[in-house]
């Protein structure tokens, strides 16, 4: 009987012991840092092989007044000025892919995307290992204040070794590198890719947001094809199954890529569900003759067999010629305003939309520092008056009416520097 009351006094030492120690581990990461609680702070995980930017290397500078605007929206500045420790929110992870000659439409891209975030950008650029030192050269020139907004890494054009030729010929050169995005940032849990051809008008902040909708199921999000299925593409003239009434559009593709690694797809090759990385050579091999726009099809194909894992955003989001080409089909967009203009089919570069190329050029000359106001809206607003011509000329209100809200708050980060 005594061995048993021994044992049970020694085990209630050990218990009040170790209820003492793990209370002190709380208590002190509780005062940390000043008493404002736990701090987080994000690692950026390194890629092995990945060239890493200067802006990756370059730690704060002196807080410009974009800088000091950005710190009291995140609530790091106090209203005199003074730093604060704040906990720090993980970084947007945005990836996008250039080959040939997209080196400043993907610059432009990134500036946009730069320009009106509020919190930190991880910019993933997928090139062509000749653009590599352009870009390099390119984005380290961008002004202190900018770059401590953002850090990007440069990745070379990979594909599986077995069937690289194929995959880099289908549709576009390298456009196939976003399907392999989930197998290759594997650290990274989510990402929002866009084509090179897309500018922000709204923060990424408010498309990174939707992460939050998501349900269980969902793991990407995207705006469909078309809203009209008298004119949509699919709908009328695809070869192959595809998601909804009228297609996605993979231009602008939110990806929780954690979900995307760990889920077996429903498919039309097998009974059993497929992962991500057994799926897509299979289905490449099965519709490489029916399909026409390479990726996007693929991506219709997988979400048409699983519709539960994709979440749609308004085509305000995605907002192409398509949806004023023939007349205004983009209900969100005329209501609201575009948030993301897509550029397909090389219209920033001729004169067939010259609202869209209004928008780019403004973008692309903009020199950060300057007035917003006088050196993008209004420039913007004057070439827009020229476009009334085209049915997406006579819509210009659209183009600047988001825009114009961006760039006011960038203008209230003037004065706030002042």
């Amino acid at each position: 009987m005594r061995r048993y009351i021994r044992a049970l006094l020694l085990c209630m030492v050990f218990a009040v012991f170790s209820g003492l120690y793990v209370y002190s581990k709380l208590f002190y990461s509780d005062v940390s840092v000043g008493g404002n609680g736990p701090k987080r702070i994000f690692i950026q995980p390194r890629v092995p092989g990945a060239r890493r930017g200067a802006a990756d290397r370059a730690g704060p500078r002196s807080p410009h007044w974009y800088n000091r605007y950005i710190m009291r929206q995140r609530g790091q500045l106090e209203p005199g000025g003074a730093s604060r420790q704040s906990r720090l929110e993980p970084p947007m992870h945005l990836a996008v892919v250039a080959c040939g000659n997209r080196l400043e439409e993907t610059l432009t891209m990134v500036k946009s995307a730069v320009l009106f975030s509020i919190n930190h950008l991880c910019v993933h650029i997928f090139a062509e290992d000749q653009l590599h030192v352009s870009f390099k050269e390119a984005l380290d020139s961008w002004p202190g204040f900018i770059r401590s907004r953002f850090n990007y890494t440069l990745y070379s054009i990979s594909f599986p070794s077995e069937n690289a030729a194929e995959w880099k010929k289908l549709f576009k050169p390298c456009a196939s590198q976003r399907l392999f995005l989930p197998l290759i940032l594997k650290e990274v849990d989510s990402i929002v890719y866009v084509d090179s051809d897309i500018l922000f008008l709204q923060p990424v902040d408010k498309l990174w947001a939707f992460l939050s909708r998501f349900n269980s199921s969902q793991l990407a999000a995207m705006a469909p094809e078309h809203e009209e299925p008298r004119i949509a593409w699919y709908n009328r003239f695809a070869r192959h199954p595809f998601y909804g009434r009228t297609g996605i559009n993979s231009g602008v593709m939110l990806m929780n890529m954690t979900r995307m690694r760990k889920t077996f797809f429903k498919n039309d090759m097998t009974s059993v569900g497929l992962r991500w990385e057994e799926l897509l050579m299979p289905l490449l091999q099965k519709y490489k003759l029916n399909i026409t726009w390479g990726d996007q099809d693929l991506l219709n194909i997988i979400f048409h067999y699983n519709p539960e894992c994709l979440l749609e955003f308004p085509c305000q989001w995605n907002y192409r010629p398509d949806h004023c080409i023939y007349g205004s089909n983009c209900a969100s967009a005329e209501e609201e305003g575009i948030y993301i203009l897509h550029g397909n089919r090389g219209v920033y570069h001729d004169n067939k939309q010259p609202a869209f190329r209004a928008v780019y050029e403004v973008i692309r000359k903009y020199s950060f520092g300057t007035d917003p106001l006088t050196s993008l809206l209004d420039p913007l607003e004057e070439e827009l008056l020229k476009t009334t011509h085209t049915y997406c000329g006579k819509s210009h209100p659209l183009f600047t009416k988001r825009l114009a809200q961006s760039l006011a708050n960038i203008n209230k980060m003037a004065q706030h520097g002042r």
